[in-house]
């Protein structure tokens, strides 16, 4: 599976500002997503940029630029990705 490497970044903030989890659980996250061997991608920033001239956020512009670039389908739960990047993105509910 193709990743950002926002994704280990949003995953952290989430367990630490939402879920308020201590120290020694978020670095038991960061050891454990490492352990998953994901395969993180970067994208231009110039692809990036055109997707957040199209109404997204440059932190989901990231994950539909790395989708646009390797060609492969975004799967979201985010209704603006969605309707923005509809042609390389499905909804999480289709893939359940």
């Amino acid at each position: 599976m193709t990743v950002p490497s926002l994704l280990f970044l949003d995953l952290l903030n989430v367990a630490g500002r939402r879920w308020s989890w201590d120290e020694a659980n978020l670095h038991a996250l960061a050891e454990a997503l490492h352990a998953l061997g994901f395969d993180v991608g970067e994208v231009e920033l110039g692809t990036v940029a055109a997707w957040v001239a199209r109404g997204l956020t440059a932190y989901d512009a990231a994950y539909v630029a790395l989708a646009e670039t390797r060609d492969v389908m975004l799967i979201s739960d985010d209704d603006q990705i969605l309707e923005v990047a509809a042609s390389i993105s499905s909804p999480l509910a289709s893939v359940r």
